[in-house]
């Protein structure tokens, strides 16, 4: 991802120091080389408020100064939670400061006294990876919210597609990995003679026999080969001598780590003449 010059150019700089002559030539050192948007405080304490109202893209820090020094300053803008990469670049003529200022989570630092290259070059290398890793955050964002509002869709779409399912046929199925019913709706009970506990989510069988036996198996080889079947045609006799046609369609389902979990589908009471 590339930045454009404007962007840089554009950013938002915050130029802390007690010293006026060092803020008015940071000033000047920016607008010479084309940032727009600089704004200075000599206060400290101003800081954390100033960031929360404006988010700069990048400030300026001096440690040593008087009444809240830089480090001070850092701890204090950590409290902003929406800010992930807080934009500091410390400036100061102690060596021993650096890390310590590293470590408290300055992202860079410039010495004193200043040299101008060394200065240009780090403004606008933290400015470039300040501005990256906005723009990261904000595609993150639009990919989350893309996310959640696909997964409504689907959802929207699983119940559509179950409320059709549910008017087209007699009865709408859901079985467990273990061949178990965890969801029936419709008179399978008296069709079928199959009764599911709906508190409970668990299924029993009720003595039907009469079942065509090699239906049956083809049935259930297609179940354990993990097959979607469609219009498959199975029957029974009844203890009274009549016969009972049914016609279920179904399909495997799988969880988002692709394990079976098990199989759902329709079904419908079929008279002689169909």
């Amino acid at each position: 991802m590339k930045l454009a010059e404007n962007a840089i150019l554009d950013a938002k700089i915050l130029i802390v120091d007690d010293q006026q002559a060092n803020v008015i030539l940071l000033e000047q050192l920016l607008r010479e080389n084309g940032y727009t948007r600089v704004a200075s405080t000599m206060n400290p304490q101003e800081v954390c408020a100033l960031h929360r109202k404006h988010r700069y893209d990048l400030i300026l820090l001096d440690l040593q100064m008087p009444a809240m020094d830089g480090f001070q300053v850092i701890e204090g803008l950590k409290t902003n939670a929406s800010d992930g990469y807080p934009p500091v670049l410390v400036i100061t003529a102690q060596p021993g400061h650096k890390l310590r200022a590293l470590q408290a989570g300055a992202r860079d630092f410039i010495s004193k006294p200043f040299d101008l290259v060394e200065v240009r070059t780090r403004i606008r290398n933290m400015l470039e990876v300040r501005l990256l890793y906005n723009e990261m955050e904000k595609s993150n964002q639009i990919l989350e919210q893309a996310v959640q509002e696909r997964t409504a869709e689907l959802r929207e779409s699983e119940a559509r597609y179950r409320s059709l399912t549910e008017l087209a046929s007699d009865w709408y199925w859901e079985q467990d990995e273990n061949g178990n019913f965890t969801r029936v709706s419709g008179p399978v009970l008296e069709m079928l003679g199959i009764r599911v506990d709906s508190l409970a989510g668990e299924a029993s069988e009720a003595p039907v026999t009469g079942w065509n036996q090699d239906e049956q198996r083809e049935l259930q080889s297609r179940v354990s080969a993990r097959q979607p079947f469609l219009d498959f045609i199975f029957s029974r006799v009844n203890a009274n001598g009549s016969h009972q046609r049914f016609r279920v369609s179904g399909e495997p389902m799988f969880n988002e780590a692709c394990r079976f979990i098990g199989y759902r589908g329709i079904g419908v009471e079929i008279t002689a003449g169909q």
